[in-house]
Parts: C-alpha cells; structure tokens; sequence
C-alpha cells in the first residue's frame, strides 16, 4: 500500500506534532509529580498512623515491633511489594522526623492538617508541606545530625536539587565543609549547579523504584537489549545442562539502606541443596563485582535460605567485545571441603563462559541483519 501523503505543509505538520511531543511531556513530568506528591502524603500519614498507635498501646518495649511486623504482613498480602517491614518503619522514621508540629502553623494556631487523612482531598492537603520526591525524603532520613538534614532539605529546594545531587552533597559532607569554609556564598553556587550525571530523565523519573511500588507496577525492564537478550539464553543455557537447576526468579529487585540494587538471575541447584545468584555484566570483570556479589551472597544467606539448605553461591558473568568471563563466588562457605564439591557439582567456568560468548555472537549478528 503507498504511504499516504499529508496536504498540509511539512511546517504545518512539525508545528502540530511539536506541540503534541510538548504536551504529552508536560503531562508525563505533572504526572510524576502529582503520583510522587500524594505517595509521599500517604506514607507520612502511614508513619503517622503507625506512631500514634505505639502510643496507645500496650505498655510494652516490643509493641511497636509486632505492630509493624504484622502490618508488613497484612498490607503486602494486600496492596504487593513495597510495604515491608523496612518500608514501614521508614515510613515511621518519616512521619517522627518531620513531625505536625514543624509544620506552620494557622493564624488559629491549630495545625491546618486533619486529624486522620483518609480522603484524597485530605491527602492533598498533606502532600503541600511536602515539596520534594519521596526519594530525597529517604536519604535525608539518613542524615542523623538535625542541622545538616535541615541544611539539605532547605538547599534543595532553594537550588532545585535533584536527588542525585542531593545524594552528591550529602555523601561529600558539604554540610561540613561549607561550616569550615569562609566564602560561603562561592560554595553554594557552585553547588547549585548540576553535573553531567545529576539530571534525571523523564524515564527514571516515572520508572522510580518507589513509583512503581507504590503503583504496584512491575519493575523487570533491562538496561539494554543486549543485555535482556543474554539473561533470557543465559536462564535457558542453564536449564538445559540437566535437572539439577531449578528457576527461581529473573531481574527480582532488592533495596539495602538507600540503594536499590537488581539480581539478574536466581536459580535452586537441586543436588546441592543452595540459591544460585547470577549476576551479568557487559564489561570487563572487576573487584567491585566480586564485591556486589559478595553483598548479593550476603543478603541471600539471611533472608533467602531455608533451614536445611546449604549457603548460596554466586555466578559471575561479564563480557566485552570478543571475551567472555564467568567466575563463581565460593569465599562465602564455611569450609574448603563444601567448597570443593561445589566446584565438582557445578558446571565449569569455561562452559558458561563459552556458551556467553556464543549467545553474544549470536545475538549481535541477529541485530546487524
């Protein structure tokens, strides 16, 4: 069929769609703006909620700890992940950090926000005394010193920081070291603009860890094609070396402190009894994987493996043009005897790594044709 050609002129028509592209961005920045607003409103009156509750009830040290365990339980049965245990007690860290009382005040002298919001209008009403992302509240809470933590949160907004910038500051202590400097008004415009990496994209913007919890949308999209292409052979690869390898679980996400971090494959290695932690990286091999992985392994042993099971053990995989690596994360076991049978059990580096390289080809030569 021929393409269909428009009448109007090419200037008419770079005009109308111009505008539409501008719009449709506009809209998507408002919506994440709008969804981060009202999240962060609703995890305050959670904390909120959660507070006032220790302190009607039960006279006991451990109170607070059952209360959060079973509304962990209760809430991710019911509204899915990011309701944890971890997110609720932040959640509560939220609420006692930036407490009613640090809110101004009505010329009533009440406080303007409502006892228990439950409504949306509520909500929103909340959701105005917080003006930055939910994200930035996160890693303020992690600033002990209430006077730096104010300092902060008062920069970002004055500068417009965006929270990788945020977290540049706080990591760099700027707090500290504008105290100590005697031109202070040089350090804070310097520090008021952004670096090549602060700037976040109207992607991450929308596809933010915590957006998507608190949406219940699933988060299992790759940071390349390449790279989604490789874990899907990597995850058949494995299957097809025989009946020992079970799937457990691909790209499943896991937060520690602040950091959000993806695993790219899990697996059960039925005869030795243990998680399998695969981890896929498009470059040369390095220390920090090794220690990523070590981080991975740890994480596993304490939240993941049953009784009964042996400790999990970690498969490293990288590439780069032409060469394949694959190195197994054995340092985590107990003795040098398990260690052994692990590498006669598992199947050999130079295996995998031969079958990366062959699936990289293949994948490569595909995308060129």
């Amino acid at each position: 069929m021929a393409e269909q050609k428009l009448d109007r002129p090419d200037a008419d028509y770079a005009y109308v769609r111009n505008g539409i592209v501008d719009l449709l961005q506009a809209a998507r920045v408002a919506s994440a703006r709008s969804i981060n607003a009202v999240m962060t409103a609703t995890y305050w009156e959670i904390g909120r909620r959660i507070v006032e509750s220790e302190m009607r009830g039960e006279n006991r040290a451990d109170y607070g700890e059952k209360l959060v365990e079973q509304l962990a339980k209760d809430l991710t049965r019911r509204f899915g992940r990011g309701f944890g245990r971890a997110n609720l007690w932040q959640m509560r860290g939220f609420y006692r950090t930036w407490p009613e009382k640090n809110f101004l005040q009505t010329p009533s002298g009440e406080s303007p926000l409502p006892a228990a919001a439950s409504t949306i209008s509520e909500i929103t009403a909340v959701a105005t005394r917080f003006p930055l992302p939910w994200s930035a509240y996160v890693r303020l809470l992690s600033v002990r010193n209430q006077k730096a933590r104010k300092f902060y949160e008062t920069e970002a907004l004055r500068s417009g920081w965006s929270v990788r910038q945020l977290d540049r500051q706080i990591s760099s202590q700027f707090y500290e070291r504008i105290a100590l400097s005697r031109n202070k008004t040089a350090m804070l415009e310097k520090a008021a603009v952004p670096e090549s990496g602060d700037a976040i994209s109207l992607e991450e913007a929308i596809k933010d860890p915590f957006i998507l919890e608190f949406l219940n949308l699933k988060d299992e999209y790759s940071e390349s094609e390449l790279e989604e292409a490789l874990i899907q052979h990597l995850a058949d690869f494995l299957l097809e070396l025989g009946d020992d390898f079970a799937f457990m679980g691909r790209q499943r996400r896991l937060r520690l402190d602040d950091n959000w971090f993806r695993i790219d494959l899990i697996f059960f290695h039925r005869r030795l009894r243990c998680l399998l932690i695969v981890d896929l990286k498009v470059g040369k091999f390095g220390y920090a994987d090794a220690g990523q992985m070590h981080l991975y392994l740890n994480y596993a042993k304490e939240h993941w493996m049953k009784p009964g099971e042996n400790p999990p053990v970690g498969l490293i995989l990288c590439t780069e043009k032409g060469v394949a690596e694959a190195h197994y994360a054995l340092d985590n076991l107990p003795n040098k005897v398990l260690a052994a049978e692990y590498r006669t059990v598992l199947p050999d580096e130079k295996l995998i790594a031969d079958a990366l390289e062959r699936s990289q080809a293949a994948i490569q030569e595909r995308r060129t044709n």
